[in-house]
């Protein structure tokens, strides 16, 4: 009889799923991984509440997640450096390293990425929440020292070491993060780690500011009891720097604009959909925009980031639920009032 295994499948907004799959033997140069350890992520929140964002819409069932961590059980023919019984972070960012923008180093900006959980391209590709997932040893970062749910907080964290790389010096420079998710808490994180003087957090809600006061903001604003809560900063022509956008609201990059410092930087992580910008303000200050996606070599950065003790994600850990109570646990994940990050255990 052939083995199978449960995967988190989305249908259609508010159509979730637990269904099997058939699994597979690693073939040569694969790695198995029964699974521990899958976070939800924003993404997985637009598809549950919306069926995609943007113009990126479902059009098959869907396999969800990519941000998991487990066990290796069985190594294929010709794997090198990994073992049996290994607990591993597996990065869900799948380069073909041959197009042009992997032959320069742009990965994340692959043309052929099979990013999993993703709908972008047609057929989707399926994501890792499943209990058994066969993966490249190169997705793999051995992750000894830690949990599985932190070593599944790699990616996100790993997106925030791209955008904290691509911002440039940090060193003493004054910090604005608008929108307190797990991605605007990890941008805090790196930051300060960075070098960042002082950092001041935007949100509306005050259990994710609270969050981001415990791991180092200096100042946090609600900007729903505060609209004007960052008019202190423009004064002089603003006072940041560097701007991580991390809502993709447009009412929070406008704000942000106004209390950044000319010649400053914003970063926009937030994927909210086409928004409006005051182009007349990012003229004048000579501001640079600078996008920010995904991410490649910062993975394994930051596993060991973690695993020295350099970088600490466990508070940002709030909910974790079993996969059979997977709908139970999407709805927690959207719930601001309560949960920063929400995790599946596939145990």
């Amino acid at each position: 009889m052939t083995e199978q295994t449960k995967a988190i499948v989305i249908h259609a907004p508010h159509d979730l799923r637990i269904e099997t799959r058939d699994v597979t033997a690693p073939t040569p140069g694969q790695v198995q991984i029964t699974m521990a350890a899958g976070g939800i992520c924003g993404s997985d929140l637009h598809y549950y509440h919306n069926g995609g964002f943007g113009t990126i819409k479902l059009r098959e069932p869907m396999v969800l997640g990519h941000e998991v961590a487990g066990h290796i059980t069985a190594l294929g023919d010709g794997v090198t450096g990994l073992e049996v019984g290994q607990l591993v972070a597996v990065s869900p960012s799948r380069p073909c390293n041959s197009c042009k923008f992997c032959l320069e180093g742009a990965q994340n900006q692959c043309l052929n990425m099979r990013f999993y959980g993703s709908a972008m391209p047609f057929p989707h590709i399926q994501g890792a929440f499943r209990q058994v997932l066969n993966v490249d040893p190169s997705q793999c970062a051995i992750a000894i020292g830690l949990t599985a749910g932190e070593a599944a907080m790699a990616e996100p964290l790993a997106v925030c070491l791209h955008a904290t790389r691509r911002a440039g010096n940090l060193v003493g420079k004054s910090v604005l993060v608008t929108g307190c998710g797990p991605i605007g808490i990890l941008s805090i994180i790196c930051a300060r780690r960075a070098g960042a003087d002082f950092i001041v957090a935007t949100d509306l809600s005050d259990f994710t500011l609270a969050m981001a006061k415990r791991v180092g903001a200096d100042l946090t604003i609600n900007m729903g009891a505060a609209s004007d809560g960052l008019a202190q900063f423009t004064a002089d022509k603003g006072t940041f720097d560097v701007l991580y956008e991390c809502s993709g609201a447009a009412p929070a990059l406008t704000a942000g604009i106004h209390a950044m410092r000319p010649g400053g930087t914003i970063m926009q992580l937030g994927l909210g959909g086409d928004m409006s910008l005051p182009m007349q303000a990012i003229t004048a200050k000579e501001l640079s925009l600078k996008g920010s996606f995904r991410f490649h070599g910062e993975f394994h950065t930051g596993v060991s980031l973690m695993q020295k003790g350099l970088i600490d994600v466990k508070p940002l850990i709030t909910h974790t639920v079993g996969i059979d109570d997977a709908v139970a646990g999407f709805d927690l994940a959207g719930d601001r009032s309560q949960t920063m990050k929400a995790q599946i255990s596939f145990a």
